[in-house]
């Protein structure tokens, strides 16, 4: 069995090579709320904040945006940053703009390296993507491509597929999050996680969403999951557990399959 690849940040593991990396999401709408949420959350010591900017009421205002995001790392107290745009088919906020202005604003803030990393969805336009990627590898910024559906977990097939997809348009990390439709859907994503870790060569992000879902973001990382989302102050997803119970959850856990 090959061992999980842990999500690198400007060369470094993230968390410090602990599995699962803790990620909690910040999702006010105006400057002033995201630095309350993240007053908040530092000290519960997350290993990396997601800016979800598609709750963001300024999302179309480039230096809005970078400005918020460098007082975002100023105030995190070294926590890097993770900036979100999740499209509306996949569970995301509806938006003032259109897609040709999210790409410019991902540039922009690749180009001012005010965050560490970004994310954007395999279902985006090839040419997007590509072009994303280019700026964010020329500006030292990683990259997680990802695939959600809110509605079910579709079949091995299909969740196979998009973790390769991710290698093969050279993401720095694939992350899969799905809806269980019962508790055998947890199980089928917990083992394309683990297919994936065996096939594909970059870490990975996977869980399954809602009540049941939540088992994966607590035993993930034993199949392959690098990094798990918990509360900070707000959710971004359902499913998500508050930072401070997924901690004593892992705890448990670790000692239990790592006997530590």
């Amino acid at each position: 069995m090959k061992e999980t690849r842990l999500i690198q940040v400007r060369g470094k593991p993230l968390g410090g090579g602990t599995l699962p990396a803790i990620i909690t999401p910040l999702v006010g709408k105006t400057q002033a709320e995201v630095l309350d949420e993240v007053a908040a959350i530092v000290p519960k010591k997350p290993d990396l904040l997601e800016w979800r900017i598609d709750f963001f009421q300024a999302i179309g205002d480039i230096p809005a945006v970078i400005d918020t995001a460098q007082a975002i790392r100023r105030a995190a107290g070294g926590i890097p940053v993770l900036l979100t745009r999740r499209n509306v088919t996949e569970g995301g906020q509806p938006l003032s703009i259109d897609e040709p202005a999210v790409v410019a604003m991902y540039k922009a803030a690749c180009e001012a390296k005010c965050v560490e990393l970004i994310d954007y969805e395999l279902s985006n336009r090839p040419k997007d993507i590509k072009a994303l990627r280019a700026i964010s590898q020329a500006n030292d910024i990683g990259m997680i491509m990802s695939y959600h559906n809110f509605q079910v977990t579709p079949d091995a097939a299909t969740l196979d597929s998009k973790f390769i997809a991710a290698r093969d348009l050279g993401a720095d990390v694939g992350k899969v999050a799905v809806m269980p439709t019962g508790e055998r859907d947890v199980l089928e994503l917990l083992a394309a996680t683990s297919r994936a870790r065996e096939a594909v060569d970059i870490p990975l992000i996977s869980m399954s969403m809602g009540g049941v879902g939540s088992l994966s973001r607590i035993m993930g990382w034993v199949y392959g999951s690098a990094a798990t989302f918990a509360v900070g102050k707000s959710s971004s997803a359902p499913g998500q557990v508050a930072i401070e119970d997924l901690r004593t959850a892992l705890a448990i856990v670790r000692r239990a399959v790592l006997g530590r």
